[in-house]
Formats: structure tokens, C-alpha cells, sequence
């Protein structure tokens, strides 16, 4: 049977022996790889997308396990800004081993959206998405006569 494995740059080159080669690698396993458990920090992100309705803009962002206090959104000159800030403490004790891990982590992903009515911007977090619904504002006349003087 034929089996498929992610191929990355390094490959052929951790076969070289060379310890520089070895070291380098060892960091980007560290950074890339599953440290803890956890997802590398090339992966260790929300998925998004953003969909124009024509009269606004629809964002749907994917927080699986993400609560809702600990989503900050912002729109900022132009720019809606989706920010996740996750604490998570694991304490286990069984005999006289004890184990304790800390993981925090934190995403931030920004679009830039013009035209957009933020008074009337609403966010709503169901099932693990968090949809937010962005109001265009109304456009401006495109035909705008100007007198001379």
C-alpha cells in the first residue's frame, strides 16, 4: 500500500549527517513541529473568510474551544482586527508524581474593509464560528458637480 508524508525543505538535507544541519533542523522541529501537544506556530491559527453581500461584508472566523471572553474584535482605520488570547494550566497528581504544564497562547489576524457603517457592526460566536457582519456605508455620489469660478 502506498502511504503519502509531508515533505518539507529540510528533508533531504537531515540525511547529511552535518551538525550544523542537525541544529537547524532541531529548531525548526521546535517551532514547527508538536511541542506539548500543542500545533506549530505556522498552524497555531483561526482559519477565516470573508464573503461581500453586496450591502456588507460577511466574516466567519473558526474558534473551536475559544470562549467568548477571550475574543477581543476591533475595527481600526480601515482594518477589522480579530484578536484570541487563551490561558490553559494543566495540574495532575497521582502518588508522589506530580505533573504541572502552562500553555499560552495568543492569535491576532487584521482585514482591511472599507467603507464600512461601524455603528453597525454586530459579532455574534455559535457552534465555534464567530460571525461578523460588517454594514457597508452608503456610497457617496459618484456624480458630483462642481462649480466654477
Amino acid at each position: 500500500m502506498l502511504t503519502l508524508s509531508p515533505f518539507t525543505r529540510n528533508e533531504l538535507q537531515k540525511k547529511d549527517g552535518h551538525e550544523f544541519v542537525d541544529f537547524y533542523n532541531m529548531l525548526e522541529d521546535f517551532f514547527n513541529g508538536n511541542i506539548m501537544g500543542g500545533k506549530g506556530l505556522k498552524v497555531d491559527t483561526f482559519k477565516l473568510d470573508v464573503k461581500d453581500r453586496g450591502d456588507s461584508y460577511l466574516v466567519e472566523a473558526e474558534m473551536p474551544g475559544v470562549k467568548k471572553e477571550e475574543i477581543e474584535v476591533d475595527y481600526q482605520d480601515g482594518h477589522l482586527i480579530i484578536q484570541v488570547a487563551q490561558n490553559q494550566e494543566t495540574k495532575e497528581e497521582k502518588g508522589d508524581y506530580i505533573h504541572r504544564e502552562r500553555r499560552s497562547t495568543a492569535m491576532q489576524r487584521s482585514i482591511f474593509l472599507q467603507a464600512v457603517n461601524v455603528e453597525k457592526i454586530d459579532a455574534k460566536l455559535e457552534d465555534g464560528v464567530l460571525k461578523i457582519v460588517l454594514p457597508k456605508k452608503e456610497p457617496a455620489s459618484k456624480k458630483l458637480p462642481i462649480t466654477i469660478k
